[in-house]
């Protein structure tokens, strides 16, 4: 079962806990899925949460089992029932498909298993059960630490490829401009050489287009005075 499927089925058993053995029971199974967590990015998960991931797991998260000392001197508590466990949920993790989303459910969940246990340290008179809460809070807390140290290197790690990605962009839109300005260059390069040759060719002046038909001057119309040249020129013949 995915990371992200286990840890709300774990924060949905948490809110419907009835009483504290319920929530000690709910904090040995949130303890056991961050340690399993820990062991799947340890092994599998990127080289920027190897670290962290490895305390995560604190060397036992592959048999999933309780976290040290919770339930240690509760033994002794021969009026109470034992914590009612179940199957361990962390058994059945099968992988982490989104890390970001799977690490920001796994801090809520040990934020929320902190929280229901100091209200079962704070409503107990057995001082083996406090103390043991105490303890599992202390744990809690530490995972989530360094649950939160992973989320901040994914976001630098992010960040740092979304720079990277602006600055290939930018480096292409600077490779596309440098390639339209040669293009331009040549562009009037060989207009400079073109008229350079109609130069060459005795032909300075190029065509005039006039209306979308070819003209030259040799073939403009003539003036008034020329006509009147020749009507005279006419008359005398």
């Amino acid at each position: 079962m995915d990371a992200e499927r286990l840890i709300g089925v774990s924060r949905h058993a948490l809110a419907g806990s009835t009483d504290e053995w319920d929530v000690i029971a709910e904090a040995w199974q949130a303890q056991s899925l961050a340690r399993a967590i820990g062991v799947q990015l340890a092994l599998n998960g990127p080289k920027e949460l190897k670290s962290e991931a490895r305390e995560l797991a604190e060397g036992g998260g592959q048999d999933c089992g309780p976290p040290d000392g919770l339930l240690e001197g509760l033994a002794g508590l021969s009026d109470r029932p034992a914590p009612r466990i179940g199957r361990i949920r962390a058994g059945q993790l099968s992988g982490v498909a989104d890390i970001r989303a799977a690490l920001t459910g796994l801090g809520a969940l040990l934020g929320e298993v902190g929280i229901a246990l100091v209200a079962v340290a704070c409503a107990t008179d057995e001082e083996g059960l406090y103390w043991q809460c105490i303890d599992a809070i202390d744990a809690a807390d530490e995972s989530n630490d360094r649950v939160g140290v992973m989320l901040r290197r994914l976001v630098a790690r992010d960040r740092e490829r979304e720079r990277e990605w602006a600055r290939q962009r930018e480096e292409r839109q600077l490779g596309l401009e440098w390639q339209r300005q040669r293009q331009r260059e040549r562009e009037g390069e060989w207009e400079r050489e073109s008229r350079i040759g109609r130069e060459v060719n005795g032909d300075p002046c190029p065509k005039v287009q006039d209306g979308g038909h070819g003209s030259s001057n040799l073939h403009r119309a003539p003036a008034r005075g020329e006509l009147r040249d020749t009507a005279d020129r006419g008359q005398g013949l």
